[in-house]
């Protein structure tokens, strides 16, 4: 039978995308988890990994045997659980990735309350805008606010909630080029831009009408808190989630502009290895997230 210990040596290394970064992880010495693999291919008859002294690479076998070692050590671990009791205390560390945005507007309110009332559980957050590869980087949780449909990552998803975009400006500004009554007056206003965009935006109504209006833009950027800022600035027009704009529009920094209309929206996801979603401490800290974030409204947008 294969060696079990092996088989956790084998998918660590295949986590961090080879040996070396696995021994700093781990903090074993690179050609002892050089020889367990070995000794894994040697037991299975398959070479696993193609490695040499300037690649790594995973074979088409040693693929779909990763998976299926994963599988076996989240049930290794569920026994494990099972011997310490089903009842104990969620413990552990989870770390979670999220944008800079949703870590200080949703995450940063909440993940302190998850920790107080689970003191075993640790909390790692990492925020941050760039790419980040939830597998390999070892995160348990990545909370992402998109646009359009996530593209099919193998991961688990589960939808939070999803968000309205509006029309916003600052009263200065209004005061000064006027309130529009129909989005075809919006063309002739200062557009505040998200600076990958197509320069347009989608707008509809509850009655199912379409339009799309292309303001002169003003104000590029690739970041909404600033584009909000811009606003607040009286520099234009911006589109923004409504979770992101309303607590300023409730203030009145901000006005909302066509409120029967909406321009699209952007919708929370929650996304989970196969393999760490089943851990008891990764589970609670995904249910407390859905369950409170997907419960927050924004002037009426859920």
């Amino acid at each position: 039978m294969l060696n079990l210990n092996d088989l956790h040596v084998f998918v660590q290394v295949v986590d961090h995308g080879g040996f070396a970064a696995a021994s700093r992880k781990l903090n074993v010495p690179k050609s002892t988890l050089s020889k367990r693999v070995l000794e894994l291919e040697r037991v299975a008859g398959v070479r696993l990994i193609h490695r040499t002294s300037r690649s790594f690479a995973v074979t088409e076998l040693g693929q779909d045997f990763y998976r299926h070692a994963s599988a076996m050590l989240i049930e290794a671990e569920a026994a494990e659980n099972v011997i310490k009791g089903r009842l104990a205390e969620p413990s552990g560390t989870v770390r979670i990735t999220a944008s800079v945005p949703t870590a200080q507007l949703s995450l940063a309110g909440l993940l302190p309350r998850i920790a107080d009332a689970y003191p075993k559980i640790r909390i790692e957050l990492h925020a941050t805008d760039r790419f980040v590869d939830v597998v390999r980087d070892g995160f348990d949780i990545a909370i992402r606010d998109h646009f359009g449909p996530l593209p099919d990552s193998g991961l688990v998803q589960r939808r939070i909630g999803f968000e309205h975009s509006w029309l916003v400006a600052s009263p200065d500004y209004v005061g000064r080029a006027g309130t529009p009554s129909h989005p075809s007056e919006v063309a002739a206003m200062d557009g505040l831009m998200v600076s990958s965009a197509d320069g347009r935006w989608r707008l509809a109504d509850g009655e199912g009408r379409t339009v799309e209006v292309s303001p002169a833009p003003r104000f590029h950027a690739d970041e909404s808190v600033v584009l909000m800022e811009a606003a607040r600035a009286g520099l234009g027009i911006a589109c923004l989630p409504a979770k992101l704009c309303g607590p300023h529009v409730r203030t009145g920094a901000l006005v909302r502009l066509l409120a029967s209309w909406t321009a699209g929206g952007v919708t929370t996801t929650l996304l989970m290895p196969h393999r760490r979603g089943q851990l008891p401490s990764v589970r609670v800290v995904a249910d407390l997230l859905v369950e409170r974030l997907g419960g927050a409204t924004w002037g009426g947008a859920t």
